[in-house]
């Protein structure tokens, strides 16, 4: 074998090859086709760069990982035969997906339940404290929340109301504790009821055949587009491929409920008691002011871009009493611009006085529902309610009584409006569209039913207002 490039030959095996020296003009021909094979992108995306590449590379800076010791309670047995009660921490791990960027994340509550110190790890590596904002035992979502000094991303989502079997869908999470562990599969079914034991179930869920582990729980179920399409809860035990996700409309339905409930004790903004109830609409259907009317549509809430009720609930979380809140709608098109002032929600004038003329004009003493009557309402009932009130009281002969209205019914609206608070019913008794009106309408819950009817109410004084 000869070390000259000229005329070298080289023996493969059995077959001997002879190269001769290439010209200037065939070198120059060889490294362009070889720039051009390297070089992918000269002649297109690459077919590495799949559409399961582009949808994690979009969604994954948005999925943070969640970890933190929590308390677990076992029983174990004494010499004698008797029980007695030992605590233990164990490392728990799990999920959240960012949906504000301020810093608030959703997550399942089992991720959070019991942990004192939330951890929170983002794309970048760094490590921050969270707190709990409001969580939902019942529905197994929590939000929490992030303090850094800059916007963070925000996963990108879409309505499950169209998913497709078979369609291929992504799940980015803390497998095991590897974070950002990336799987892949389809939508099995959808409409899924998952009982998990006596106290706990879901509903309608999503499944599917993408890998789910411990520690992916709470974290997003993707479709091929790398828009959250909802967030994964559970895997059916010592099955594969068999795993549940919460859709994403019913997902950010209940939070909306649960931060609402919550901005409701801290702020309120006059205006959440004029939106359609049980909708996620932010049309004005009752107007109260005389800057609204109703079709406007709520387009911004202290400067954030709003178009569900979740983005609304959102926008009011740091809202505090006092607060210059600037507002904007769109009327017929045109875009109109409102500053509100936030109340404070402690201050509520609803006393004595106006528990009496409802006693008066209705017969009816009431009472809020709590957070937990709620919650158990909501499991028995198909479409969510915000609220009620529940009654405590009859007054014998009354137009309450007439209608049939009976102790433990559950008022939920009077003529147009929702009773979710003694303030709305406050508000109501104030309006004069019910003082003029010979007789209104009336809803109740009683047995899981919605029922209504006409009442003439007694004889009122002239309006306070």
């Amino acid at each position: 074998m000869s070390d000259s490039i000229t005329g070298a030959s080289y023996m493969l095996y059995d077959t001997k090859i002879t190269v001769s020296r290439p010209t200037p003009r065939l070198l120059l021909a060889a490294a362009l086709v070889f720039t051009l094979l390297a070089s992918p992108t000269a002649l297109g995306d690459s077919p590495r760069e799949t559409s399961v590449v582009r949808a994690y590379r979009a969604a994954s800076p948005s999925v943070v990982n969640i970890h933190g010791q929590k308390t677990i309670r076992s029983t174990t047995a004494g010499f004698n035969g008797s029980s007695a009660e030992s605590f233990r921490q164990v490392n728990g791990m799990g999920t959240g997906v960012i949906v504000d960027p301020r810093g608030y994340i959703i997550t399942n509550f089992h991720v959070i339940e019991d942990v004192a110190d939330i951890r929170v790890t983002l794309k970048d590596g760094r490590t921050v404290s969270a707190s709990t904002i409001s969580h939902n035992r019942a529905n197994d979502l929590a939000v929490i929340k992030i303090n850094v000094s800059e916007p963070l991303p925000v996963i990108a989502r879409t309505s499950s109301e169209d998913l497709m079997v078979g369609e291929p869908v992504l799940a980015i999470g803390n497998a095991f504790g590897y974070e950002n562990t990336l799987t892949q599969g389809i939508i099995s079914a959808l409409h899924r009821d998952v009982p998990v034991n006596e106290t706990q179930s879901y509903r309608d869920l999503i499944q599917t055949s993408a890998g789910i582990n411990p520690g992916n729980s709470g974290g997003p179920l993707l479709n091929i587009e790398g828009k959250m399409i909802g967030i994964n809860v559970a895997v059916r035990v010592g099955a594969q491929q068999i795993a549940f996700t919460i859709p994403v409309d019913q997902a950010l339905e209940t939070v909306a409920i649960m931060l609402e409930e919550r901005n409701r004790k801290q702020v309120s903004l006059g205006v959440e008691e004029l939106l359609a109830p049980g909708t996620q609409s932010l049309q004005i259907e009752h107007p109260l002011s005389t800057q609204l009317e109703p079709g406007d549509k709520i387009t911004k809430v202290a400067n954030k871009e709003v178009q569900t009720r979740f983005d609304f609930a959102l926008a009011a979380t740091e809202v505090r009493p006092g607060d210059s809140v600037p507002m904007q709608i769109t009327r017929n098109g045109v875009k109109k611009e409102f500053t509100l002032v936030a109340g404070d929600p402690s201050t509520s004038n609803f006393g004595a006085r106006t528990a009496d003329l409802v006693w008066q004009w209705i017969g009816i003493r009431t009472e809020p529902l709590s957070s937990a009557e709620l919650r158990r309402l909501n499991q028995r009932t198909a479409t969510p309610n915000q609220g009620g009130l529940k009654i405590t009281s009859l007054r014998s002969g009354s137009p309450a009584a007439h209608q049939g209205i009976e102790p433990g019914d559950i008022l939920l609206g009077i003529h147009e409006w929702r009773t979710a608070s003694l303030d709305d019913l406050e508000m109501i008794i104030d309006h004069p569209e019910l003082q003029r009106a010979p007789e209104t309408r009336f809803y109740i819950l009683r047995s899981n039913k919605t029922l209504y009817g006409y009442m003439r109410l007694a004889d009122r004084p002239v309006a306070r207002r």
